[in-house]
């Protein structure tokens, strides 16, 4: 039976550094997929102009995924932790009134981007027991630039638990990664190409496949 399954990121391209893989294996098995994007208006970083090239590239990442849905909450770029998180939350919540998802996918509650730290607290709060029932699982993927630069403390370390095997859809992740132009960097920088490609690699040899991702299970409903 096919599942409904919703990825919310703070940026367009965290859907792809951490998931993707995992995004083009539910899409392929018949899930339908929404990815809700946090943070994707102007900021230091970016202009208007910029970051509708980034939302479009977003649209044309989730295509080569297989995603049936993509939303933007439109919310400042770097710049969530100044927004009463109330805020953040009600988006998450609409969104997820509106999809039922029962798979989760979100931030790493350890990454060193605030956002990243901000969206994961928003998703788990509009996600818990009561206001949304129907969500069985709650995982946390990395973010390659940002998880890894968290520091050395323990409690903020991101320890997989759950890996999913992507031999047959890191194509496709690369594929839509590459949409991201203004977004990737070059070797050996963590969102280039080829160090995305190490990194399912390197994942992948821990459970004995060619590509795989890696997840922190938050919470598992079993009913």
């Amino acid at each position: 039976m096919s599942k409904k399954i919703l990825v919310v990121a703070a940026h367009p391209d965290d859907e792809l550094l951490g998931p993707g893989g995992t995004v083009a294996s539910h899409s392929s098995c018949g899930d339908q997929v929404t990815i809700a994007f946090i943070a994707d208006a102007d900021s230091a970083r970016y202009d208007k102009v910029k970051m509708q090239t980034v939302r479009n590239d977003a649209i044309q990442a989730a295509q080569h995924l297989g995603v049936c849905d993509v939303q933007f909450a439109g919310l400042p770029d770097q710049g969530l932790d100044a927004l009463p998180i109330l805020k953040i939350t009600q988006w998450i919540e609409n969104v997820l009134r509106d999809t039922q998802p029962q798979i989760i996918y979100t931030h790493h509650f350890g990454d060193i981007n605030r956002d990243h730290r901000v969206v994961y607290e928003a998703a788990l709060t509009a996600a818990r027991p009561y206001s949304a029932p129907y969500v069985e699982r709650i995982l946390c993927y990395e973010t390659p630039s940002a998880t890894e630069w968290a520091g050395s403390s323990v409690a903020d370390a991101f320890a997989p638990n759950v890996f999913v095997d992507i031999s047959q859809h890191l194509e496709s992740k690369i594929n839509a990664m590459s949409a991201y132009e203004t977004e990737i960097r070059d070797f050996p920088h963590p969102r280039s190409l080829e160090a995305i490609r190490v990194r399912a690699a390197t994942w992948g040899s821990v459970i004995g496949v060619t590509a795989a991702e890696a997840f922190v299970l938050v919470r598992e409903t079993i009913r």
